[in-house]
């Protein structure tokens, strides 16, 4: 069972059975669907026609955007497992706050791509480390600011030293 919240309206219960089928409030969801390309979907359901376009999807914090008729909608999961710590307040006890970046294996920092004091957001690369002939792109784990950079171009590091640190 999932809980779908769409904006801050009342949450939908969807459960999927073993068949494949949907149901929606406990009701069977009878509908068609047909994929004209990726993240786009051809809906019919009771006789009406719906454009239906994924705009962003956050798997991570389960939080999707869609496109629905030109209509866009923002909609929230939660699994039976979410909304368990959430009726005993460990919701955000899921969360953690990112200070460092660390080494995720030995290599030769090539290229560093932010200065301290510099905001980034979650997705923007970072540090180039190249192991075993191969260049890695780190990413910034979370939305924050660079508090200092630990290793310069052409250092040496080691699995688990620390790269960066985020204020």
């Amino acid at each position: 069972m999932v809980s779908i919240r769409i904006g801050s309206a009342a949450a939908l219960q969807v459960d999927g059975a073993a068949s494949g089928s949907l149901t929606v409030d406990g009701q069977p969801l009878a509908w068609d669907v047909a994929s004209p390309g990726p993240g786009r979907y051809h809906v019919l359901h009771r006789g009406r026609s719906f454009e239906v376009e994924v705009v962003a999807a956050d798997y991570a914090s389960k939080a999707f955007s869609l496109k629905i008729n030109g209509q866009r909608l923002e909609l929230t999961a939660q699994t039976a497992l979410d909304q368990l710590l959430e009726r005993l307040g460990l919701s955000g006890a899921t969360t953690q706050k990112i200070n460092e970046l660390k080494a995720p294996m030995p290599g030769l920092i090539v290229d560093v791509r932010v200065q301290p004091g510099q905001a980034v957001q979650k997705g923007d690369p970072l540090l180039v480390l190249e192991a075993m002939k191969m260049e890695n792109i780190l990413k910034a784990p979370t939305d924050g600011t660079v508090a200092s950079i630990a290793v310069g171009l052409r250092d040496t590091v080691t699995k688990g030293q620390v790269l960066l640190k985020f204020e």
